[in-house]
């Protein structure tokens, strides 16, 4: 046995339903009664809620990554100024103008290589051995 119950709905959202119900081939009853199935079922909270775990934690695993990548960009950044600066002899006074612009000629050299390199989708990461520095996840199990 079924219960009627009246109900009233703005004229959009009762438009919305008769739409559909011809869309479906089903009554406008049917409709209701499974939406209101749905919105009453304690499974729907549920599916929302592992939905937002799952996604969690692939924003978690991604910042983990982009914690390590930005980790080892620094090291190797630290490393090699450090490097530089100590093999790096400074110049006489009269030899800096032309070390500045064979300075130029070698950041424009770097820059090119560096655009590159970035087109092609090599990575510091990619010549790194797993053993030596594991990734945590690849890319595309997110």
């Amino acid at each position: 046995m079924r219960t009627r119950l009246n109900v009233y709905f703005p004229p959009a959202l009762a438009k919305q339903v008769d739409e559909l119900a011809i869309r479906r081939r089903i009554s406008r009853s049917a409709i209701v009664e499974a939406a209101v199935a749905s919105y009453l079922s304690p499974d729907g909270a549920d599916r929302m809620e592992a939905a937002f775990a799952r996604r969690l934690d692939r924003l978690s695993r991604q910042v983990q990554r982009l914690e390590r990548n930005t980790g080892l960009t620094t090291e190797a950044l630290s490393l090699f100024v450090r490097f530089w600066l100590s093999v790096t002899p400074p110049l006489p006074d009269e030899d800096q103008a032309a070390a500045q612009v064979k300075g130029r000629k070698r950041y424009e050299g770097f820059i090119e290589t560096l655009g590159r390199r970035f087109a092609s989708g090599k990575t510091l990461m990619d010549e790194i051995p797993e053993d030596v520095w594991p990734r945590s996840t690849s890319p595309e199990s997110d």
